[in-house]
């Protein structure tokens, strides 16, 4: 699907992006890849790094409307990835992720809308799932931007999205924060050592990401399964892998954090298909509007959703294959 294709990646120099143009470029042909960012020195970096005529790069805040409405004309894809993702300085400044997360989010779909592209996938996030700080609050909004637009039936785009947990080593995640702490011979710092979190390597997030641009149809949240550690585990784990002497430090629950992650709600697991390794949440099977308001579907809900206690459980040694698993810290190791 991507062959001669134009595609355009909102927050395109951030995690996802890089390792999706990667991917792209590599086992794809695609006429053009628009990276549409506001940080200047990513993008420069990008562009010498890879060294190619079919990056086309854009300055531009999704914040911007008339900034996206232009920079979209001509795109076949739509990959919206721009977010602000930190929960501290979502909690801190939620202005700002409402501004990002969700007018952001509006404008990309408006002007995906606009301009006939024909298929757009937003990245959620487990905190979008019963959400306790604003950066997830604010991306439970985006997927209901999403499905809004899926649920007009008028346009020629196709809406979907994707959710999923923790994406290994991606900006601002646990994994390089030890590990920077490490280098600075310090002990790494832990919440809450029963706390787990879901761990997915970001070229199986990217893989996702590609399935629902083939298979995804108008309203689907594709979720991919992961397994959980502690963060203790994860800690425990890095320590052994860099040889560190410095130890662990106990600094409690921080505002906005959860001990456990959910993925797929009780109400999802409802209208959601399990596969191997993943669920589609189909959102639009059922609707309809006018007994929306009058009339029930649901007789019994699961007991549980999917949620980072319950799922597949990593020991130590499956947590530390995992994390070699990761280029970043291979290349450090080297």
């Amino acid at each position: 699907m991507l062959n001669g294709k134009t595609l355009m990646i909102t927050g395109g120099t951030g995690s996802f992006g890089t390792t999706f143009v990667d991917r792209v470029l590599r086992d794809y042909s695609p006429s053009s890849i628009i990276i549409f960012s506001r940080d200047e020195k990513k993008q420069f970096d990008m562009r010498n790094r890879l060294h190619t005529p079919i990056l086309k790069f854009v300055i531009g805040d999704v914040r911007e409307r008339d900034r996206v409405f232009q920079a979209m004309k001509g795109v076949d894809y739509v990959f919206h990835a721009a977010a602000l993702k930190q929960v501290p300085t979502c909690e801190f400044f939620p202005y700002e992720a409402v501004m990002t997360n969700v007018i952001g989010t509006q404008n990309v779909l408006d002007a995906s809308e606009e301009n006939e592209v024909d298929k757009v996938i937003v990245l959620s996030t487990d905190k979008a799932v019963y959400p306790i700080n604003a950066m997830g609050l604010s991306k439970a909004i985006l997927e209901k931007l999403m499905l809004a637009k899926a649920r007009t039936f008028s346009s020629k785009t196709v809406f979907c999205g994707v959710r999923y947990g923790n994406v290994m080593y991606s900006r601002g995640s646990v994994i390089p924060l030890f590990i920077e702490q490490i280098q600075n011979k310090m002990p790494v710092t832990i919440t809450n050592p029963a706390m787990t979190r879901f761990l997915l390597p970001l070229p199986i997030a990217i893989e996702l990401v590609i399935y629902a641009l083939q298979k995804g149809e108008n309203g689907d949240i594709l979720v991919r399964k992961s397994p959980a550690a502690t963060i203790e585990m994860i800690a425990d784990v890095i320590l052994d892998i860099f040889q560190s002497k410095y130890g662990k430090k106990i600094i409690g629950t921080r505002e906005g954090e959860k001990l456990h992650e959910t993925l797929v709600t009780q109400e999802d697991l409802l209208k959601a298909q399990s596969y191997d390794d993943f669920y589609r949440i189909k959102n639009l099977e059922r609707l309809d509007y006018d007994k929306y308001f009058v009339e029930g579907t649901i007789d019994k809900f699961p007991k549980e959703g999917y949620t980072s206690e319950n799922t597949k459980r990593l020991d130590f040694s499956g947590t530390k294959e995992l994390i070699l698993s990761l280029r970043e810290v291979q290349d450090l190791l080297k």
